[in-house]
């Protein structure tokens, strides 16, 4: 059960209370602060406030959109599943098969289902702390309530640098397919640049509602590849020695595991897609939905490639098969490649938007109207952040190497880390050791927090000892560099 617990946070401010619409005047609306209910701590009823009777869409972070030109808060569960399942199940699905065939097919079987299932209580947690406190947006919003104004800046900043990597990771596979498509008919450069452009377009939309229709076609476009890809190597037949154990340096078998943990590493944006749904309170099923589909989706690829393709299985996945059905692979995953990528440019542009136009408790009409002023901000974020992602995918151009780094910064964290925080901070000290239950539930909730701390460490070793290893042996090509990134 969730409280507040005042015994950590003393002190009464905005992070410790839910904002509360009073009055709207001219370009802004005020908020001012009501204690927590806590006799109905999933506010599936009124909340209870100081000042004046309040609906419950008053508490978030957009106010009251009846009114409004821009609505965000329209999506229903359905739609926020199919965009948690667009943006996890994208690159992290193509790195699977490598995965097995560095760690063996047990370990890697036991490794899928194991994180995916701290990653759904992880991320039910998260859904748990958005409806104690409505106004959160993102994790900077988080931060704040457990750090103040430095626990704001901190968090905000991680979560814009991992998306923006995030967002380079997709303009390289882009770049990657765009080669492997053409047989390196023109410089790299070129598809890399295309492949933000493309991004930067479909990232313009305002609302996630308006970009949950093309998670649709995210989907079925991932399903499609990857089962054409099983079909060719189970044709092609075994061509790798499959192993069931496998014994690895500590270096090379944790660069295997931040994988896979990039596989699940969708939460850092689970607060805005909760901010756009019509009942937060639906968050468990959306969350269920994606985590028994992606664990299945992962074994099934990783088992099945693995199996035919043994020790010989490179990553992106998707090159494993012959010449011919791996550019008609890559050719029917662009459209996944490049919404999951929108996806993510998306939650960054929208945190920054929402960090501009809402300050102190004041929210601007730039939010929820066509105006030149809120348009002209948010595309102009918009195209910052696919600039930087293009100048990230050209000067990092590895695909392994560049997911461990991420994952073993900011994944670790969002996907794990922080999640026992939230515990810690939404129970007050003195119900923490009372049951054997209570009991056994700190210790976990505070295994997950150093679970993070061990795999930031492990995984930033690992991710280090690999990128130097690439390029002592001149693996990798040079910043910017028109050779051809094909998969032949």
């Amino acid at each position: 059960m969730m409280h507040d617990n005042h015994e950590n946070n003393p002190r009464q401010s905005a992070a410790e209370t839910l904002p509360t619409r009073a009055s709207s005047q001219g370009d802004t609306t005020s908020f001012r602060t009501a204690p927590y209910n806590e006799k109905n701590p999933l506010n599936k009823g009124e909340p209870t406030t100081t000042a004046i009777e309040t609906n419950s869409s008053d508490f978030d972070v957009y106010g009251n959109e009846e009114s409004a030109d821009i609505q965000y808060r329209t999506m229903v569960w359905w739609k926020a599943a199919a965009l948690m399942l667009a943006e996890t199940v994208s690159l992290g699905i193509l790195s699977l098969p490598s995965v097995f065939a560095a760690v063996g097919m047990v370990a890697g079987c036991i490794l899928v289902i194991g994180l995916g299932a701290l990653a759904t209580a992880t991320g039910y947690m998260i859904g748990s702390f958005k409806i104690r406190y409505p106004h959160v947006h993102n994790m900077a919003d988080a931060g704040e309530i457990l750090a103040g104004p430095v626990g704001r800046e901190v968090l905000g900043a991680a979560q814009v640098i991992f998306i923006v990597f995030l967002c380079g990771s997709h303009v390289l596979t882009g770049m990657i397919a765009f080669d492997t498509i053409t047989s390196g008919a023109s410089c790299s450069v070129v598809w890399a640049f295309l492949s933000a452009v493309i991004c930067l377009i479909l990232t313009i939309p305002r609302t996630l509602n308006g970009i949950s229709y093309l998670s649709v076609a995210s989907f079925i476009s991932i399903i499609a590849a990857v089962m054409i890809t099983m079909i060719g190597v189970g044709v092609t037949g075994h061509t790798g020695t499959v192993t069931v154990t496998s014994n690895l340096s500590f270096a090379k078998a944790f660069l295997a595991v931040t994988d896979i943990i990039f596989a699940y590493a969708g939460h850092v944006a689970f607060f805005t897609f909760i901010s756009e749904m019509k009942r937060p309170q639906d968050f468990p099923k959306a969350l269920y939905a994606l985590q028994i589909a992606d664990t299945t989706m992962y074994l099934i690829v990783g088992i099945v490639v693995y199996a035919f393709v043994g020790d010989t299985a490179v990553s992106p996945a998707l090159g494993n098969t012959g010449t011919t059905l791996r550019k008609i692979a890559y050719g029917i995953a662009l459209p996944t490649i490049v919404i999951a990528g929108v996806i993510n440019g998306h939650v960054c542009a929208k945190l920054v938007f929402v960090r501009i136009f809402r300050r102190n408790g004041m929210k601007s009409r730039h939010m929820n109207s066509h105006t030149v002023t809120g348009w002209a901000t948010w595309i102009g974020i918009v195209t910052a952040i696919w600039l930087l992602a293009f100048i990230i995918a050209e000067v990092i151009p590895f695909f392994n190497d560049l997911l461990g780094v991420i994952s073993s910064l900011f994944a670790s964290w969002f996907t794990y880390g922080i999640s026992g925080i939230f515990w810690l901070h939404l129970t007050p000290r003195s119900e923490r050791w009372t049951t054997t239950r209570q009991k056994m539930t700190t210790i976990f909730w505070i295994s997950i927090i150093l679970m993070g701390a061990f795999i930031m460490v492990g995984g930033l070793y690992a991710s280090i000892t690999s990128i130097v290893d690439g390029y002592t042996s001149g693996g990798f090509p040079a910043p910017f560099s028109c050779s051809s990134r094909a998969l032949l």
